[in-house]
């Protein structure tokens, strides 16, 4: 069985002679591009008319990555280039932002502009708090909040003056929760999230700032954890309001899954659309929030 219809049928409406295409023209960096929420991020924000900047991290991600920014091209008519840069790295941010600026920059007067910055690109892993090391902690905090934070820097000078600049940043509901083994994980997403309302402050005049909080989303690592962490996860997602799982309408591989899961995890466009609505123009007026991006299993303060 395919994919439930209703988010793709909406990102889909807005195509390459759509009226709707409200960021027709602004380029949109991406990290973590080349699969799991990442791609659907791309795919929604060039439904509505962005230029993207795709990155991605490892050689093995290269074709994915091309796969998709060709894909995004024929289907949309917008310009897509990839880019290869480790988010946790000290330089590969920076890199990024330098990739972009070269190829979307007006070939006459060198004007460019950096208009939605995603924060996507993450790392995880769980242990408990005496198995702990050093390098694990430096792995995932160079990745989730180093990244995010140098890549910003580097941006700075290219952002809009006009607060039409958007940035989003991928939180999860782990920064509130309580994971047992998550001392890391959960920590670097609440550093995202209090990164996110110090620059909703400082670049008030630039851009909006807000991060989302998803929950379990079925990628490639919600298909690989273990039988504890779903065990440890079954009581919040079976409080979570939109995870009941819907024989024919849900994948079959999700409705299977999720009977014993207390419910089912997110479809990746879903997540996607939470952030292609705080791209909108009519989301100039949310700034320094964490927006719920998970079904309701963490609603938003």
């Amino acid at each position: 069985m395919s994919r439930p219809q209703h988010t793709r049928t909406a990102s889909t409406n807005l195509g390459s002679g759509s009226s709707q295409r409200v960021l027709e023209g602004k380029v949109a960096l991406v990290t973590g591009a080349s699969r799991g929420i990442g791609v659907e991020i791309a795919r929604n924000l060039a439904s509505k008319g962005a230029n993207l900047v795709l990155n991605y991290t490892s050689d093995s991600s290269a074709q994915a990555a091309e796969d998709l920014a060709s894909e995004l091209q024929a289907e949309y008519g917008i310009k897509a280039i990839t880019v290869q840069a480790n988010m946790g790295s000290e330089t590969g941010p920076k890199h990024a932002v330098e990739v972009a600026v070269n190829n979307f920059k007006h070939p006459k007067t060198g004007k460019f502009q950096l208009d939605i910055i995603i924060n996507n690109a993450g790392v995880a892993g769980n242990n408990f708090v005496e198995n702990v090391d050093a390098e694990d902690f430096a792995r995932q905090y160079n990745v989730n909040v180093r990244g995010p934070l140098l890549l910003l820097q580097a941006a700075i000078p290219y952002l809009p003056n006009d607060r039409s600049g958007r940035i989003v940043s991928l939180s999860s509901v782990s920064a509130s929760l309580g994971y047992r083994g998550q001392s890391i994980y959960g920590g670097t997403k609440a550093a995202l999230e209090a990164m996110t309302r110090t620059w909703a402050r400082e670049l008030a005049e630039r851009a909006t700032v807000n991060a989302i909080n998803p929950g379990p989303v079925a990628t490639d690592m919600y298909w690989g954890n273990d039988e504890k962490f779903i065990a440890q996860n079954k009581p919040f997602i079976e409080t979570t309001p939109l995870a009941a799982p819907r024989k024919g309408i849900d994948e079959d591989r999700i409705y299977e899954a999720s009977q014993g899961a207390g419910g089912r995890p997110a479809y990746s466009e879903e997540v996607a659309g939470v952030v292609g609505m705080l791209c909108l123009p009519e989301a100039g007026w949310t700034t320094g929030s964490v927006i719920c991006a998970n079904g309701g299993m963490k609603f938003s303060v």
